[in-house]
């Protein structure tokens, strides 16, 4: 039986103007790491103004970047804590 005991919480922000979208993500990990990444959108001028696709681009950016970070600190700790280097994270 697997038993919960840890959660993260991820935070998603947004700053738009007409053709940009900039996302932020932020997830507080329990050892007080605090790992932040960023998304961009642009919309091409023929497009409609659609803020909430500009969002889903921009946080799935910012999210695919935050996972990346996430991998290479995991990387990191197993190579600290082997001694060695390992073998690459593959998504």
């Amino acid at each position: 039986m697997m038993h919960t005991t840890v959660g993260w919480h991820v935070e998603l922000e947004f700053m738009e103007d007409d053709q940009h979208t900039r996302a932020v993500a932020l997830v507080r990990l329990p050892d007080g790491t605090e790992v932040r990444a960023h998304g961009r959108a642009t919309r091409h001028r023929t497009d409609s103004n659609q803020p909430r696709v500009g969002e889903e681009i921009a946080g799935a950016r910012a999210l695919n970047e935050l996972a990346m970070q996430l991998l290479t600190k995991a990387h990191e700790e197993i190579d600290t804590a082997s001694g060695r280097t390992s073998q690459p994270i593959h998504v």
